[in-house]
């Protein structure tokens, strides 16, 4: 009996093995859980293209765009965890973790980080014909005119909000946060002169504006000045309470928490030699993304890090959670 058990066993753990070293052994699916044509869209497709070629095996996006990404993280959470399934994560992910009340996983628990993607700058800028030509300028009114700032971002609860308001707390200001839906009614607000400031993405529609001079960039809000608009300065080159001051977006590969930690190796090998490739870098660079790759442990501490930072400055800002 035990020399059957025996076998049996290291039947099992050959067989076990054997599909850990084959795979990919279906087609491969990124769940995006933003609409096409965004930035997690770009980054999935440019790095799944080149994965597809690495592992000689179909790669497929689809995206699950909905409020907080639930539609894909549940999608993913409850897919086989045999690493065929990919969810793209990001810093909107960490902020859905803080800003819902309740959500049908846990974003912490049932996700193992596989590798970070890229990241992207976010700025802050004023009109060609606003009063603002320096950083300096808006803290200086602000700080004059308490309340009368009037800055504009997206939708209450994105990175581009709550990094408008990690900015308000950090400088020591009191300023007005007028959210939109979207980044176009945005612009419109600024060149019509309702808004003072408004704090975006560097990338999309941004750049445009930005090349055309419609729009006047002060600061990124990263810890680097951008490499496509090196004369703009870094938030913390204000220095004194802004010294430390680091705002970016970023986004990565997970699959299901019980994953096998040899596929997710596998993966996350292939996903570093993809960020590697010059087609690759180039189409990012396009979309003023950032190849930057990662081992699974740093982008788990990074989404750990995260959900905390966001979760204080919508506690700080009052913001109902949803």
């Amino acid at each position: 009996m035990r020399k059957l058990f025996a076998i049996f066993l290291i039947g099992a753990l050959s067989i076990a093995a054997q599909a850990q070293t084959n795979f990919p052994t279906k087609a491969i699916k990124i769940v995006v859980p933003n609409a096409a044509g965004g930035a997690a869209d770009a980054t999935s497709r440019a790095v799944g293209q080149k994965l597809s070629e690495l592992l000689s095996n179909p790669v497929v996006v689809e995206n699950k765009p909905s409020a907080g990404g639930i539609v894909a993280g549940d999608l993913v959470a409850k897919s086989a965890p045999d690493g065929h399934t990919l969810l793209l994560i990001s810093s909107g992910t960490a902020v859905s973790a803080a800003l819902f009340k309740a959500l049908p996983f846990d974003t912490l628990k049932d996700f193992a980080p596989v590798s970070k993607l890229a990241t992207f700058d976010l700025v802050i800028a004023s009109s060609d014909r606003g009063r603002f030509h320096t950083l300096a300028e808006v803290i200086a009114y602000a700080k004059a005119n308490p309340g009368k700032l009037n800055i504009g971002t997206p939708q209450i609860g994105t990175t581009q909000n709550l990094a408008a308001e990690l900015f308000k707390a950090s400088a020591g200001i009191e300023a007005q946060l007028v959210p939109f839906n979207g980044t176009p009614p945005v612009i419109s607000a600024l060149r019509g002169g309702e808004l003072d400031i408004m704090v975006e993405i560097l990338g999309g529609t941004m750049v445009g504006q930005l090349h055309s001079k419609a729009v006047r960039p002060l600061a990124v809000m990263s810890a680097v000045r951008s490499p496509q608009f090196p004369d703009v300065p870094t938030v913390r080159e204000s220095g004194g309470v802004l010294s430390s001051f680091n705002a970016t977006s970023w986004n990565g590969f997970a699959v299901p928490a019980k994953t096998s930690k040899d596929v997710i190796a596998k993966l996350n090998a292939e996903i570093q030699k993809a960020l590697k490739n010059p087609d690759v870098i180039k189409q990012l660079e396009a979309q003023q993304l950032h190849a930057q790759g990662s081992t699974p442990e740093a982008l788990g501490e990074l989404l750990v890090t995260d959900t905390k930072r966001w979760g204080d400055v919508i506690t700080r800002a009052k913001i109902a959670k949803q």
